[in-house]
């Protein structure tokens, strides 16, 4: 498993199975997961600057406040921070409007374990400021 210790993740899901699924993949990972069950939750606890997150995974149907209304509120704090949305809802539209919210990347569920560590590594592991070629 990739080592991401310190990395603060947020997981936006109301699905019991998906959340545990989640869990599952990122328990040695050294990474803090925050769980947020709505849509509300994350607003409040990101827009109060009580919660500050590296990488956030969205699902686009969470109750109270949906996925993109989330991305929306996320990013007046975070301009940075990828966030993943993971739907099994699908329409050119809702992709558009995650993109347009500020999400980094749409993937369509279910979303298999080498796809998970492949988003980590890319947007949670360290660079090298430099390359050596000795």
């Amino acid at each position: 498993m990739l080592d991401i210790t310190g990395k603060r993740i947020a997981i936006v899901e109301d699905d019991a199975a998906s959340l545990k699924y989640y869990e599952t993949l990122l328990k040695d990972s050294g990474a803090f997961l925050s769980v947020y069950r709505n849509g509300r939750e994350f607003v409040d606890a990101v827009t109060s600057g009580r919660e500050n997150f590296d990488l956030v995974f969205m699902d686009f149907l969470v109750p109270l406040v949906n996925g993109i209304e989330c991305t929306r509120a996320f990013r007046q704090v975070n301009k940075s921070a990828p966030v993943i949305l993971i739907t099994a809802y699908y329409s050119e539209q809702t992709r558009n409007e995650a993109y347009i919210a500020g999400c980094t990347e749409y993937n369509l569920k279910p979303v298999f374990p080498d796809k998970i560590h492949m988003i980590l590594e890319k947007y949670l592991s360290p660079r090298p400021a430099y390359q050596s070629y000795d």
